[in-house]
């Protein structure tokens, strides 16, 4: 919490519009910098300079700042009424120091050195996403997350396995997620689909300084009663944010 606190901090001293105002005032020159700035905003698309150091997304600037202020509330909140029952993923700057924090977390705990960990995927089916912010507790050992979307498949909540899309259906909710570390845990052969977890629809990214992609998150172990070859040639991927708003909002 206080890792990603900072990060929004930062950030949000970053975006204002200030030296705008005072541009088209002509109360100070209006650089190429701040040209940029005004067009963008009068384009309905995420600044240069903003886009550059916040968190990565795809949405017109209108969405952005609807994102950006989600982000905000749920980090008072947290900070508020200390920490959340269930986490909304999406909501994070940087998820993969979270899932690592959640690992770290278990390890202490049991004295256990953590490369030994890592997690079962308990997909909570009988949870209505409506029904996720009336979790009253939290599991005994790892964490409870939510706010992803499937692209290329579904979740069958009655046969709890994954399933081809709908007609015309293009993305949909993931259920709630139990991420319940475990030690020496050999993973499955078969009857799961290593489904790739991206921040945004485009798929690319780049090596941080941190090691990690500024795009892919992590894999999760789907259920499926399918090959891996059928999901992988669909591209069937999971996705933290989409191009529009998101479909959850609790």
């Amino acid at each position: 919490c206080v890792q990603e606190t900072g990060y929004q901090q930062w950030y949000q001293r970053r975006v204002h519009g200030v030296n705008v105002k005072k541009a088209l005032k002509g109360l100070v020159v209006m650089s190429e910098e701040l040209e940029h700035l005004a067009n963008s905003l009068y384009d309905n698309q995420v600044p240069k300079i903003w886009e550059e150091k916040g968190f990565l997304c795809l949405k017109p600037l209108a969405s952005w700042i609807v994102d950006l202020n989600e982000r905000i509330d749920f980090l008072n909140q947290w900070i508020k009424e200390g920490t959340p029952k269930v986490f909304w993923i999406s909501r994070f700057f940087f998820p993969q120091a979270f899932i690592t924090g959640t690992l770290q977390n278990y390890a202490r705990q049991h004295v256990i050195a953590i490369d030994r960990l890592t997690f079962i995927f308990n997909i909570l089916d009988h949870y209505a996403v409506e029904d996720v912010k009336n979790l009253q507790e939290k599991p005994e050992d790892g964490c409870y997350i939510y706010g992803m979307y499937l692209e290329g498949a579904r979740w069958d909540n009655r046969k709890h396995v994954l399933a081809e899309s709908k007609p015309k259906e293009l993305y949909t909710d993931v259920p709630l997620i139990h991420l319940k570390p475990e030690v020496d845990r050999t993973p499955p052969q078969e009857g799961i689909y290593n489904c790739p977890i991206y921040k945004v629809l485009s798929r690319a990214g780049t090596l941080s300084t941190t090691g990690h992609s500024t795009n892919f998150v992590m894999f999760m172990e789907l259920p499926s009663k399918d090959t891996e070859d059928k999901w992988i040639k669909a591209g069937v991927a999971m996705f933290l944010s989409l191009r529009y708003l998101s479909l959850i909002h609790i």
